[in-house]
């Protein structure tokens, strides 16, 4: 295992597009494809596969994803393209080990919004997705409107 405050950062990205608030097309991207192994190796090792983290972080960036998308349609954005990246941080901690924070990383495509429209909206989600509800890590995050 790592010397390091943060013994493991497991990085989860999800991108979204939408035409319309029933048009979700989410893509979790992965390192490889077909089946994953899962075990102490993959999580702590250099063994290739998934972990508890990785699995969390694309549950969250769905997650968050979606509710992006919908909080901004209800606000009459129409996103052309979502891409979001959740870290999940697993630091050691009383004798074991705890996820202690996921920080959220999402940029935008979309046409005729604010700064300022995309920032509250994503904010909302932020708090808003049920994921974000039912951690009790640390979250944060960052979003870029992109022209």
């Amino acid at each position: 295992m790592k010397e390091s405050t943060h013994e493991e950062n497991r990085n989860r990205r999800l991108v979204g597009r939408s035409e319309d608030r029933q048009g979700h097309d989410l893509h979790a991207k992965r390192r490889a494809q077909g089946e994953r192994p899962y075990g102490f190796n993959t999580r702590f090792g250099d063994t290739p596969g998934t972990n508890p983290e990785e699995l969390l972080g694309a549950a969250h960036a769905g997650c968050f994803t979606m509710a992006l998308s919908n909080i901004l349609a209800e606000a009459g954005m129409v996103a052309q393209r979502l891409d979001t990246k959740a870290e999940v941080t697993l630091d050691k901690a009383d004798g074991g080990f705890a996820i202690t924070a996921v920080h959220l990383t999402v940029e935008a495509v979309i046409p005729g919004a604010s700064a300022q429209a995309f920032e509250d909206a994503a904010r909302k989600a932020e708090t808003g997705c049920p994921v974000s509800k039912v951690l009790k890590a640390k979250i944060t995050m960052d979003a870029r409107l992109k022209a």
